[in-house]
């Protein structure tokens, strides 16, 4: 029997085998580590799902693999899919596929037999009545796919992976089948923006080509999709930081002493999160395919980390209830679990709005890109020490750049400039009562 790779997480749908860490002859138990994966954001071990004795590996280092692909043939309990010659899960009837001279890719041969059960793609319902998850609708959004004319094979008619899989090569089925003629682009989905053939770099000097990391591809891909198709706008303002530095350095060692940092970044959530409680749409998702705002109830902001990987935005669930020491102890973690791609796929789910501070860099302003299904991104710039007119009277103030970009589909101009207005008095006002230790 074989053991497959189960589901990763809402989001992510391929990962990439970093190591392997049993072997033929093995005697594995319930739960004991098997691989270790990259998906596009953490470094996660895979357990075995039941116990037996290692027959093959499937699977090599450097494998992509996703839910469903066969990982290791066991004597005992293990999965029910036989695996194929290379140990891989492929798209039901798909045609074969090779490479031309010209480096393009054709069929080598036409699809001869008809996919089992083309009866089930029919018109059925309208797309509420659609059930399926959120990686499935938009991935369906992202190809232009009709799920009504799908019939799930899940429990209660549920839309899995697999039947889009099939209904894809019953689509290619039909495209071998008959002449193709040209059909208008479903409005819901997003052109592909092709660019021109890049010119041989080589007649110019020496060049060298590095394979982008999962990590980096997939940040390429959620920015261009959200950049396609969100209208953003983004609202600059600043805000008097001088308070809180007061506050901070008052602070800050009692804070290492509870084991984290005491930063800006953790003083803004706590502004940021008082804030959205009373401005509830731009704690929102819209929903296209229902015309509906979903308002979320609970306030869980992502945060934007650097790390030598790739941008990675760890999430730190309800921070309304929370104090600053809490928020910056539990920043302080899943930043370092971040940065050293520990960080696992719960850490990265359920955000509902994302601060961005790009401070520590030393930058000014700038427009951060909406973090879809997210309606709105608070970015930070450094703090720069400037005369501002204070009760009449130049004084010397800090001063933080702040540049919030916003779904204008959600959120109209005048909304985010009170929506900013009243962050930077939730900064400019924070008591030391909610700084203080203990």
């Amino acid at each position: 029997m074989n053991i497959q790779l189960p589901h990763l997480g809402d989001g992510i749908e391929s990962a990439v085998v970093l190591a392997v860490l049993v072997k033929p002859g093995d005697t594995i138990t319930k739960d004991q580590p098997i691989l270790e994966l990259e998906t596009d954001k953490a470094v996660a071990s895979i357990p075995s799902p039941s116990g037996g004795t290692v027959e093959s590996v499937l699977v090599s280092v450097g494998d992509t693999v996703r839910m469903g692909t066969p990982v290791l043939a066991v004597a005992g309990e293990g999965g029910s899919v036989a695996s194929t010659s290379n140990g891989h899960v492929p798209l039901a009837n798909t045609p074969p596929i090779s490479p031309t001279g010209n480096g393009t890719v054709t069929t080598t041969t036409a699809v001869a037999v008809a996919p089992q059960n083309m009866g089930k793609y029919t018109q059925r319902g309208d797309h509420q009545s659609v059930v399926t998850s959120p990686t499935i609708r938009q991935l369906a959004d992202v190809f232009g796919l009709d799920l009504t004319r799908i019939a799930g094979s899940g429990l209660g008619g549920r839309i899995t992976v697999e039947d889009v899989q099939a209904y894809v090569s019953h689509i290619q089925h039909k495209a071998f089948e008959a002449p193709v003629v040209s059909a208008p682009t479903p409005a819901s989905a997003p052109h592909r923006v092709v660019s021109d053939p890049l010119p041989d770099f080589t007649k110019w000097g020496a060049i060298e080509r590095r394979p982008l990391a999962s990590l980096r591809k997939k940040i390429a891909t959620k920015m261009s999709q959200s950049w396609a198709m969100v209208p953003h706008v983004t609202q600059f303002d600043e805000a008097d930081i001088t308070h809180i530095m007061t506050l901070r350095k008052k602070y800050v060692a009692a804070y290492e002493k509870a084991g984290c940092k005491l930063t800006v970044t953790g003083l803004v959530i706590k502004a940021v999160a008082k804030t959205l409680s009373r401005f509830l749409h731009f704690n929102a998702s819209l929903d296209t395919e229902r015309d509906e705002l979903i308002i979320k109830q609970y306030i869980n902001l992502g945060i934007a980390v650097d790390t030598d990987n790739g941008l990675i935005v760890p999430v730190i669930k309800d921070v309304e209830g929370k104090r600053i020491l809490e928020l910056s102890q539990e920043l302080a973690v899943v930043s370092e679990k971040a940065r050293t791609r520990q960080i696992g796929v719960e850490d990265l789910q359920g955000g509902t709005f994302t601060i961005s501070n790009l401070g520590s860099l030393g930058v000014g302003a700038f427009t951060p890109i909406v973090n879809t299904p997210e309606v709105a991104i608070l970015g930070l710039s450094k703090g720069l020490s400037k005369p501002v007119v204070l009760n009449g009277e130049v004084v010397i103030r800090t001063m933080l750049p702040i540049s919030l970009s916003y779904d204008h589909r959600v959120i109209d101009g005048a909304d985010a400039a009170r929506f900013v207005r009243a962050i930077i008095e939730e900064i400019e006002t924070l008591s030391e009562s909610e700084v203080e230790v203990g």
